[in-house]
């Protein structure tokens, strides 16, 4: 049975909660709420320098460099690997043999189609940077912004925000 001083007391665990969750708790049905905190995406667009530029080919030929580098790499390692794990007779493998021998080709196989894909496309990739035209616009990714919204603001113009940066500045903030 519990005391008075505990029945009057709120739950233990309820101060272990956040603030915010300990007020929504006690926050009343059918009240309305004039403005609301939300999470909206802001577009980051790259206006395209020289500089930029070099600095997305250089990056692009790293990356191809890198996967030729791999693939040349995981030859080597399957070679070794094989050999390590030949049959103990060349001439009468077993069928546990051939299967791990199997299993060896087609890990090194799925390995060497991913270089070969991200290889294929960073080549494209560098195709399309080298025919871009200095002083046009390229989206670079999306942000999220925290804005406070209320009754009757236009949705549409909030979700339209972009920030143009050229050579890592901030040149213009677009709604």
């Amino acid at each position: 049975m519990k005391s008075e001083e505990e029945r009057h007391r709120p739950h233990k665990d309820l101060w272990a909660l956040p603030l915010f969750l300990y007020f929504k708790f006690e926050q009343k049905r059918g009240t309305n709420m004039d403005t609301i905190s939300l999470k909206m995406p802001v577009t980051i667009k790259a206006k395209v320098t020289e500089k930029l530029k070099e600095k997305m080919l250089k990056e692009l030929t790293e990356g191809i460099q890198r996967a030729e580098l791999e693939l040349q790499q995981l030859d080597i390692q399957e070679k070794r690997v094989l050999q390590e794990n030949g049959p103990a007779n060349a001439d009468d493998p077993t069928p546990q043999e051939i299967q791990r021998l199997h299993a060896i080709q087609q890990h090194f196989g799925q390995e060497r189609q991913k270089r070969a894909d991200y290889r294929a496309q960073a080549l494209a990739q560098k195709e399309q940077t080298e025919k871009l035209k200095i002083g046009s616009e390229i989206v670079q990714g999306t942000l999220e912004r925290q804005v406070d919204v209320k009754v009757g603001d236009d949705m549409r113009e909030l979700m339209n925000v972009e920030v143009l940066v050229e050579d890592d500045k901030i040149i213009a903030i677009r709604g």
